[in-house]
């Protein structure tokens, strides 16, 4: 019996990795989120499909669990990578009330690299990941998060800036940002990547303060030294100075 903690990518099939597509080929049961099972459904119709909603995590691991435990292959697929905001730790913390299995994490390609490649090289240099989402963390955290990453210079990519119950998240988050980074500062974001209508914009962080976005939008805000080069968002990583080795 095993259970494989899939990452499929961002949303195109182009995206999702061989070593994923495995995975869900020799798996008897695939489990995910609604919206991450439908993206696959065409894909593998020869296979069992199950599905819970969004804030069913627990649920939808226990069923993952519990069908693995009775001797499938089972597969819970995750957008992008089950590591990054995925289903994988959590599937590791439930394991421990079933009996021993494999448990094989399947990496994948998450949005912050997905989005950045679409708006040229905002990720050069170090770079940090946030989450504007506070279902699972405190505001307070997450706005000490980021005034820390800004102030140390970090590039950011920022995840789930937006949702109907949190439409000013993102403006709160530039407005931390802007005590610490210029107005000017390059930023860019991605709405559906590898998805229809896919949209990309690269624009200025006092901008991005009051762009509208979603929960389909991953967002990049620059460090000091990342600048637009016609459309395109690029952080340098300093070889032309050699300051980057």
């Amino acid at each position: 019996m095993a259970l494989h903690i899939v990452g499929i990518g961002p949303g195109s099939g182009l995206d999702m990795t061989e070593r994923a597509r495995m995975a869900l080929s020799a798996s008897d049961l695939i489990v995910g989120y609604t919206v991450y099972v439908d993206l696959i459904r065409d894909r593998f119709p020869e296979k069992e499909l199950m599905s819970t909603p969004m804030r069913s995590e627990v649920d939808r691991c226990r069923i993952a669990l519990a069908q693995a435990a009775t001797g499938r292959e089972v597969a819970m697929v995750c957008s992008g990578d089950p590591g990054v905001y995925g289903m994988a730790g959590l599937c590791f913390e439930l394991a421990e009330d079933f009996d021993p299995m494999d448990i094989e994490v399947v990496a994948g390609v998450t949005a912050a690299v997905a989005g950045a490649a679409v708006l040229g090289a905002p990720l050069m240099h170090d770079f940090a990941v946030v989450s504007l989402s506070d279902l699972l963390t405190p505001w307070d955290a997450i706005a000490a998060r980021l005034d820390a990453a800004s102030r140390a210079d970090f590039a950011l990519c920022l995840y789930n800036p937006s949702s109907r119950k949190r439409s000013d998240y993102l403006r709160r988050a530039c407005d931390i940002l802007l005590e610490s980074k210029s107005p000017a500062t390059v930023c860019g974001y991605v709405r559906n990547i590898a998805r229809p209508g896919q949209d990309a914009q690269v624009l200025a962080l006092a901008e991005l303060r009051d762009k509208p976005v979603d929960m389909f939008t991953t967002v990049f805000v620059g460090n000091a030294q990342t600048r637009r080069i016609g459309d395109r968002m690029v952080t340098p990583r300093g070889y032309e100075t050699g300051c980057g080795r």
